[in-house]
């Protein structure tokens, strides 16, 4: 008889309703594949969009689905031609859609996970990854920051936001952020340089000739950001692709783009949080069964931060 595990599923879509704590079968690691025993697993918006239906990524094909995308836990077995990994490393990683983190168990790939930042909790290292995936992804693969440019962040206080911030002054560039007004000490405190209370000020009064604009917001946040880039400059989105007439007309590239998982970068993003240069920060814990309540949490917006699982 198959070992068990309890996990959070849904086997339809809709609102927090669908959410079901079940028992499964404990997964199986095959070729160069990991088991993790889940500690902490984090929240992010895709999976409140995967659990309403509206993430295409995921279709009823796919049902029953065990929510979640990223934990930190501990190796509990290896598959064959496991090299990086062994039995009782603590890693942390960002899985592929087919698998769900919000389980007592998950399957990890090498090239997904790498090893947990020394100087954090699991608690605090299972917030990293998929937001600090995407923060990173956007801000250098998409976006080419580099040192002494100046980057406009939509949405600086949030899961991404908050990481973006740090890799970006990290990198050594300047730092504009729009905040709400209760976000503002907060983003200060990640070490935005300037930053716009969206709320009192429009951005694009405030801002001009910026090298990047880091959208996470999309909308008219996004239509009004063409004119704060200087030439040459690049819009990135993780929302709606952003207008390439628009881009063009402004003399500037606009991409959007979805995280994809990274075992290096999770590897650099390590090194800079053991250095004291990066700091996640955890507004609020959910045991695992009260996922429904944490996705409600993120789902109504305005969180500061990341909100992440704990598993007994």
């Amino acid at each position: 008889m198959s070992k068990m595990m309890h996990a959070v599923r849904i086997e339809a879509f809709g609102g927090p309703e669908v959410v079901r704590w079940q028992e499964i079968p404990v997964p199986e690691p095959h070729e160069g594949e990991a088991l993790l025993k889940v500690r902490a697993a984090s929240v992010n918006p895709v999976d409140y969009k995967i659990r309403n239906g509206k993430y295409p990524a995921v279709q009823t094909d796919k049902l029953p689905y065990v929510l979640g995308r990223d934990a930190c836990g501990t190796v509990e077995a290896c598959g064959p031609g496991v090299t990086k990994f062994a039995k009782g490393d603590q890693l942390y990683a960002f899985v592929g859609i087919e698998r769900g983190c919000y389980a007592e168990y998950v399957i990890v790939k090498e090239s997904e996970a790498s090893a947990k930042p020394a100087s954090l909790d699991d608690v605090a290292a299972a917030a990293v990854p998929l937001a600090g995936t995407t923060a990173w992804q956007g801000l250098f693969r998409c976006g080419e920051l580099k040192s002494g440019q100046r980057i406009l962040i939509h949405g600086g206080s949030g899961g991404v936001g908050h990481f973006a911030i740090q890799f970006a002054k990290a990198k050594g560039a300047y730092v504009i952020t729009t905040a709400s007004e209760a976000g503002i000490d907060f983003v200060r405190q990640l070490g935005a340089d300037q930053v716009i209370d969206y709320m009192k000020q429009r951005f694009e009064d405030a801002v001009r000739d910026v090298d990047v604009v880091f959208d996470l917001i999309g909308g008219e946040t996004e239509d009004r950001s063409w004119r704060v880039l200087k030439r040459g400059g690049v819009l990135v989105s993780t929302l709606t692709p952003p207008s390439q007439e628009q881009a063009s007309a402004h003399g500037v590239r606009a991409t959007r783009f979805t995280a994809q998982p990274s075992s290096a970068e999770l590897g650099e993003m390590a090194s800079l949080i053991d250095a004291g240069k990066v700091k996640p920060m955890v507004t609020k814990t959910f045991a695992l069964r009260d996922a429904a309540s944490a996705l409600q949490i993120v789902e109504a917006g305005h969180t500061q931060g990341k909100v992440v699982l704990t598993v007994d």
